[in-house]
């Protein structure tokens, strides 16, 4: 019987989330200050994917959108050069998409309403080539005040279950506020007077103790907005377990 009531709850709490979601996009696309609005989801969450398409549509009808940037393509990629016209398979090579990490048809329509509105998308995420190097430069450590990096490696040690050794945490770390430094540089190169460049970026990226904000020059307005969790779509700590038990140990 428990069971059972935990699982309407979730449904009932699913069902709410979604009215809640339009108000907050319908909110943040009116603001007419923010320079950078940096869109928090959870990566799994259909919702959320959806919102960014709404988001992208409302802030594209109103002419205040500048740009936007994705943590699901890596810096270097931008559909800068495509015509509004552009076909998906265009948009994808522009980006670089890798459909192995990041599934197109969840993240392709949002990318594809900004196109069509004639606004860049770029890619903001620290490039593959850099993590062996970043993973070892200690300076990372320093780009954190000190009580904001113990929440990163706190966040680090959570999102791995409590399954990741002790010595890969600084590590992951530095990957993480690497990529968040990655992507505000591209923001603040975005940056468009009179409008705002969109961030779409996992949750923990948006945190603002430890995550992009914490590298955004501070003469920009930001506006965050922070998709409500949804119900995870399997247990992720079983199959992370598993992987690990799976894998060789050198």
């Amino acid at each position: 019987m428990g069971h059972l009531f935990a699982v309407l709850l979730l449904a009932l709490l699913a069902g709410c989330a979604a009215p809640q979601t339009a108000v907050a996009v319908a909110d943040v696309a009116r603001d007419s200050r923010a320079d950078v609005v940096l869109v928090g989801e959870q990566h799994d969450a259909a919702q959320h994917q959806q919102a960014h398409r709404q988001l992208i549509d409302a802030m594209g009808a109103r002419g205040r959108l500048g740009a936007v940037a994705l943590e699901m393509a890596e810096q270097g990629g931008s559909t800068a050069g495509l015509p509004a016209g552009a076909g998906e398979a265009a948009v994808q090579a522009a980006l670089r998409w890798n459909p192995g990490a990041w599934p197109w048809e969840a993240y392709g329509p949002a990318v594809m309403a900004a196109v069509r509105a004639g606004v860049p998308v770029v890619g903001a995420n620290l490039p593959r080539s850099q993590l062996r190097s970043v993973m070892a430069d200690a300076a990372i450590d320093t780009l954190l005040p000190p009580a904001s990096l113990q929440a990163q490696q706190r966040a680090i040690r959570e999102g791995h279950c409590g399954l990741l050794p002790e010595s890969q945490v600084a590590p992951m770390s530095r990957v993480q506020i690497a990529r968040d430094r990655a992507m505000a540089q591209t923001l603040a190169r975005a940056v468009t007077p009179g409008k705002a460049v969109v961030l779409l970026a996992g949750a923990g990226h948006v945190d603002p103790v430890l995550g992009v904000p914490q590298h955004l020059p501070a003469a920009l307005r930001v506006r965050t907005l922070r998709l409500p969790s949804q119900p995870p779509l399997k247990d992720y700590c079983a199959e992370l377990k598993e992987q690990m038990k799976a894998s060789p140990r050198p």
